[in-house]
């Protein structure tokens, strides 16, 4: 994962080069400090999957590009094979699989989510982002947690909501939970 992060943070410095876009404008973006945002590009520290949609929406690219160094070159239909979407790790719990990297100007991010549970662990890290989010649990369970509302949903339950809101989730059970994840603007 160190790699990762290394990558994506090399990414975000390049686009910020290339736009001449100051290190405070980015931050500001997302919502941190400069500090903090500085270590992002240093891969010293994590990036969330909304957070770089925030970037890629403001600066008019795609998060794949952000996240898989990958430009997307389709455009009248885009295949993802079983297991075979771009994907990355963003902790060890967290899997990202992309179903739309390969389309040009896609309207919405699809990603299949795969969560490792956590036994104890009650602390969620609540996001935001524009738009709307749709979620489909295939496989397990997971706690949602919206505007202070916590929603248990299993396997074929699936659930439409203003991301706007804080939310965050976690794996329920001794098994991951797998999810669609579809965000629109």
């Amino acid at each position: 994962m160190d790699e990762q992060l290394r990558q994506i943070g090399e990414r975000l410095r390049g686009l910020r080069d290339v736009l001449d876009i100051p290190v405070s404008e980015m931050a500001e973006t997302i919502g941190i400090s400069a500090e903090k945002y500085e270590k992002i590009e240093a891969g010293e520290s994590d990036i969330t999957i909304s957070n770089l949609m925030k970037i890629a929406h403001k600066y008019g690219i795609s998060a794949e590009e952000l996240m898989f160094a990958e430009a997307a070159h389709m455009k009248s239909y885009f295949v993802v094979r079983k297991g075979q979407g771009m994907s990355v790790e963003r902790t060890k719990a967290y899997k990202y699989q992309s179903l739309v990297s390969g389309f040009v100007n896609h309207k919405a991010d699809v990603f299949i989510v795969t969560v490792e549970p956590k036994p104890g662990a009650r602390t969620i890290y609540k996001n935001t982002h524009a738009g709307q989010e749709f979620n489909l649990v295939l496989e397990g369970a997971m706690e949602l947690y919206i505007g202070g509302k916590t929603i248990v949903l299993e396997e074929g339950d699936s659930i439409y909501f203003d991301s706007t809101k804080p939310h965050g989730m976690l794996a329920v059970g001794k098994k991951a939970v797998k999810f669609l994840a579809f965000t629109v603007e």
